[in-house]
């Protein structure tokens, strides 16, 4: 997830992350309870990822994951800007002809902290969705996944993709910090597009707080929308912290800082701020979701930048 780089933003941040002492970690009760298997695995992505050290080496740890559940990949290289970086694609289940669905995260993170939340948790929520979806393809889509390089340097992996004439999918599912919370909040060009009415339905039948909307922080799904390309994008917080999330990407100094702010580009981007069995919740409404929306065929699912 990018911050912008005005000045008022940077001084808001600078204000409320001075206040901050280091967030507390897990309570005792929950490290010791044992996790479901989804929260598991999930989770044991995220230490693969975040173990992998630089961006390279999250990749190749993303590399190794895709090759364990047996889904081929390629590398695709790019360079944009006057930088290089290097994508991950990989083709997950669905017939050539179908319309294709792609789900995608970005991989890389900035020099502070372990880019756990930012954003090696959306890396994890798209390698498990990826395990799902082989295992029992959609109907009318074809599922591929990707992972974006050079996110936090402006976009450029996703942008890439685009310039480098790749198909256009019939939706572009984005996630970015998905570590915790009580909400899913989704971005959304169309308050009534097929996609978000089949999210706010998964959401209601698990019980699960349901936040879209067009306002978000800016993240790869940008890139898709400004080339007139469908997508939505996905971070699970808390609710009360969407609000400041919000303020504080438009240059104001909310009431009080939110979690998601303390946390992304700062040394508490650790394993200690993650609630793995929040996050499983949040995936199985994502997955249910999609199925729904495949299920009613809304190929196009949002009116890009409408």
């Amino acid at each position: 997830m990018r911050r912008h780089h005005a000045l008022a933003i940077i001084a808001s941040l600078a204000l409320a992350l001075s206040a901050c002492t280091s967030l507390p970690s897990p309570s005792s009760d929950r490290a010791a309870t044992p996790l479901s298997p989804a929260a598991s695995g999930w989770h044991g992505d995220v230490v693969a990822i975040v173990a992998g050290g630089d961006n390279a080496g999250r990749g190749e740890a993303i590399v190794r994951q895709l090759e364990a559940l047996r889904i081929p990949w390629q590398a695709q290289p790019f360079e944009i800007d006057e930088q290089s970086g290097r994508n991950l694609l990989a083709t997950v289940s669905g017939t050539a002809d179908a319309p294709l669905l792609l789900l995608g995260a970005h991989y890389d993170k900035v020099d502070v902290g372990d880019g756990v939340t930012d954003n090696a948790s959306g890396s994890a929520v798209v390698l498990a969705l990826a395990q799902r979806f082989r295992e029992r393809p959609l109907a009318h889509h074809r599922v591929a996944v990707a992972f974006w390089d050079l996110e936090e340097r402006g976009l450029l992996g996703s942008r890439a993709y685009i310039e480098q004439d790749s198909e256009q999918p019939a939706l572009y599912v984005n996630f970015d910090v998905f570590g915790w919370g009580d909400t899913l909040w989704m971005m959304s060009p169309d308050p009534a597009s097929p996609m978000t009415d089949a999210s706010r339905a998964a959401a209601d039948a698990a019980r699960l707080a349901f936040a879209p909307g067009e306002q978000y922080p800016p993240t790869d799904h940008r890139a898709f929308l400004k080339a007139g390309w469908p997508a939505v994008s996905y971070s699970m917080v808390g609710a009360e912290e969407i609000d400041g999330i919000l303020a504080m990407y438009q240059g104001r100094k909310p009431k009080r800082t939110p979690k998601v702010m303390k946390v992304i580009h700062s040394d508490d981007d650790t394993l200690s701020a993650l609630d793995a069995e929040a996050v499983a919740r949040g995936v199985d409404v994502v997955e249910a979701a999609l199925r729904r929306w495949d299920a009613s065929k809304g190929v196009g699912a949002a009116a890009a930048g409408h």
